[in-house]
């Protein structure tokens, strides 16, 4: 199976994406989110592009999405079950 590389930028598209398919429009991710994550420890750098820029597996950006989406919902209490 390939594995699809992305840069920040690219990282951040596609996580805004997902946002907005699964949460009707919500709000867009950024480059310094993505960075956020990595120093959170949600996602972590895969490697280094051709340009010597930060690359990360687009699976690992999906579950990094999907993880800070669900703890945002937890905390104003939706689906909290």
């Amino acid at each position: 199976m390939d594995t699809t590389w992305l840069n920040a930028k690219q990282a951040a598209a596609h996580a805004t994406r997902a946002r907005r398919l699964l949460s009707a429009g919500a709000a867009e991710v950024t480059e310094r989110t993505i960075r956020s994550w990595v120093n959170r420890g949600h996602l972590q750098v895969a490697g280094l592009d051709d340009d010597g820029r930060q690359a990360f597996r687009l699976a690992d950006v999906a579950r990094a999405e999907l993880a800070t989406r669900r703890r945002a919902l937890r905390l104003v209490g939706i689906g909290a079950h």
